[in-house]
């Protein structure tokens, strides 16, 4: 971390003290930055005096003497409170009183390491993402003692650093690792309660939502290592709110050491450092003679008369089905359970299907309680016969999707409400951090807020989680048909 943000600071500009105490590593790191320069002179991406000039100004040192002069120091030692404490105590001796010192943590507060300086004021966050020249988001993260102008003069230099920064306050996991609890801990529950497993979630995650990686692919890739405490440590500080609570797989495979890629053993086996590729599993099933689809969800239906267009069924048209239909419903939120009761259709040939995301890659379904297999078999058989691969999911509330982004959602309205960020920049850093297909309000705009908050109610009212209660901030601007990016009108 410590190369890569000395690397992009050299590139805009900026005389670079790079210091490291271990004997020689500061001077690898120099060579290794002037390497990677010029790679990009080969690529075309900067000239050779371009590059020259970005070296010449990286000095390597291996104590921290001369740093009478410098106006920005930033930290980027062990996650450890007490190390980074103890950095930031020898510095405040050290450098000029209107020095900014700025710690690189990516999930301590910052209230906590500026709470032994003298002048908690000109201490901050100053967040990167690894491989720095390549990730372009960077968190400028206030104290609670921080001054205004040091927070405004990290924006000024990340922009410098050819960085996209944005402006957060102080919390656990600040912006980028709250939003994405969302993704990991709401998919590792679903594991947790066997709705699917985790290679299948990932497929439905990649297929209807477009995320690049699904998330156990995503967190083999991390490390259990390393996203499983930072999880803890986030519900921990947030006082235990439901909503980022850790889940039991992650903690047991944890405990096994079964970290991911690292140990060629995750939710995933590796060989030779390739993922060992998971079949997907499939339903032989006949094709029904006709079909009744529920109009209790409009869009939903649809969706579905479309998916399943050209097929040689029968669809019924009735307000009721007939004795044999199979029966296919579009719940948002709740399970097909509660979608049978509330519709009072015939548990036994009742399948849901998932309508919200996009079907033209891959179909969802799941049973209720009670319906017979082969009425299951069958709507596989339906789903799929356009060459559509489909999955079949246990019963849950929400399917996999729904839920997920859900939470997403969730998390994203309640940093809004908390003021910690602004909506713009909730929506685009995990973009930029994460690679998420879009931002989760930009997400959320285009499925409908009331759906959002309509799958939220439902998974809360049938699982009775407080995990799912809906933000404020959400909960507003879906009953008032406005975007989640609407900003809120300043109080005075």
């Amino acid at each position: 971390m410590g190369r890569g943000i000395a690397q992009v600071a050299a590139q805009g500009g900026m005389d670079v003290v790079l210091i490291d105490t271990k004997p020689g590593v500061a001077e690898e790191a120099r060579d290794f930055i002037e390497n990677m320069l010029a790679r990009l002179v080969e690529k075309g991406k900067m000239t050779v005096s371009e590059k020259e000039a970005a070296v010449v100004r990286i000095q390597a040192r291996s104590d921290m003497s001369g740093l009478e002069d410098a106006d920005l120091v930033i930290e980027a030692v062990v996650e450890k409170l007490e190390v980074k404490r103890s950095v930031f105590a020898t510095l405040e001796a050290m450098v000029r009183p209107d020095c900014i010192l700025a710690s690189n943590t990516s999930s301590l507060s910052i209230a906590a390491i500026a709470a032994k300086v003298e002048d908690a004021s000109r201490v901050a966050g100053f967040h990167f993402f690894n491989p720095v020249p390549l990730m372009r988001l960077v968190e400028v993260i206030d104290g609670i003692r921080t001054a205004p102008w040091v927070g405004a003069t990290l924006m000024a230099v990340g922009k410098r650093m050819g960085r996209i920064p944005v402006h957060v306050k102080d919390a656990p996991g600040f912006l980028v690792n709250q939003i994405g609890r969302g993704y990991t801990i709401e998919s590792a529950h679903l594991l947790d309660e066997g709705i699917a497993g985790a290679a299948n979630i990932d497929r439905i995650m990649r297929d209807l939502v477009g995320f690049r990686m699904g998330p156990f692919e995503l967190m083999d890739l991390t490390g259990l290592d390393v996203t499983h405490p930072a999880t803890v440590l986030i519900f921990e500080q947030m006082m235990y709110e439901p909503r980022f609570r850790p889940s039991l797989a992650m903690d047991q495979r944890t405990l096994a050491g079964i970290l991911g890629r690292k140990t060629k053993t995750g939710f995933y086996s590796y060989e030779d450092g390739k993922q060992v590729a998971v079949p997907e599993g499939k339903l032989s099933g006949e094709m029904p003679a006709t079909v009744w689809v529920s109009a209790a969800n409009e869009a939903g239906r649809t969706a579905i008369l479309n998916a399943i267009q050209g097929c040689s069924v029968t669809v019924e048209q009735g307000a009721r089905p007939s004795g044999d239909a199979l029966c296919l419903v579009a719940p948002i939120g709740i399970d097909a359970t509660t979608a049978v009761l509330q519709e009072g259709l015939d548990p036994a040939r009742t399948v849901a299907v998932e309508t919200l995301f996009a079907m033209d890659k891959r179909r969802v379904v799941m049973p209720c309680a009670g319906t017979d297999p082969a009425r299951l078999a069958s709507a596989a058989a339906l789903l799929s016969a356009g060459g559509v691969p489909v999955s079949v999911i246990r019963e849950s509330a929400g399917f996999v999707a729904q839920r997920v982004v859900a939470m997403i959602v969730n998390i994203c309205a309640a940093i809004a409400q908390n003021g910690a960020a602004t909506p713009e920049d909730i929506d685009k850093a995990p973009t930029l951090a994460l690679n998420y297909p879009m931002g989760p309000f930009t997400l959320a705009d285009q499925i409908g807020p009331a759906n959002v908050l309509r799958i939220l109610e439902g998974m809360q009212s049938v699982l009775g989680d407080p995990r799912y209660r809906p933000n404020p901030w959400l909960v507003r601007r879906a009953r008032l048909g406005l975007s989640l990016k609407s900003p809120e009108p300043m109080a005075v």
